[in-house]
């Protein structure tokens, strides 16, 4: 008997955002569940179901969240642009080294494939990742609290 391959697909869990949230970590889930009914009405959130297991997800919003406004200058922008912001991208840590961050960033690109996409991350360590993944560094912001944001955005390639 062969392997059996199943396809990782990507499901909208907007409606069901708390059991998305409730895998993050703590701090992540201080800063996003405050805000979900603020942010629900222009926010999607995306999740990789394996076996009927969240294994990666994250948020796709068309509007600032509120937790953001300390760079709300470059975000208005990026949304003037009609970029969308992708936050709280999260891969369980048990199913972490797979590439499923990777397939989740591709499986945003093709749903909406004409979409220019933006993020921002604190570790420094991920610039590789985003890099690899199409984004390029744009700005680096300081946060109230004197961190480091990186500022990344992906605009996808016209088609010839």
């Amino acid at each position: 008997m062969g392997l059996i391959i199943i396809p990782m697909k990507l499901k909208n869990f907007t409606t069901k955002a708390h059991t998305f949230f409730n895998l993050l970590p703590i701090e992540w889930q201080d800063t996003i569940v405050p805000h979900w009914n603020d942010s629900k009405s222009t926010t999607q959130v995306y999740v990789i179901v394996e076996h009927k297991v969240v294994v990666a997800g994250g948020l796709v919003f068309s509007k600032c969240p509120p937790d953001m406004m300390y760079y709300e200058k470059q975000a208005k922008k990026l949304f003037k642009k009609e970029y969308m912001y992708l936050g709280f991208i999260y891969v369980t840590p048990t199913q972490r080294g797979r590439s499923l961050g990777s397939l989740w960033l591709s499986k945003i690109k093709e749903l909406y494939p004409k979409q220019g996409l933006w993020l921002a991350i604190e570790d420094q360590s991920l610039h590789h990742f985003y890099v690899k993944n199409g984004f390029e560094h744009i700005d680096t912001i300081v946060t109230p609290d004197q961190q480091q944001e990186l500022v990344y955005a992906y605009k996808p390639k016209p088609k010839v």
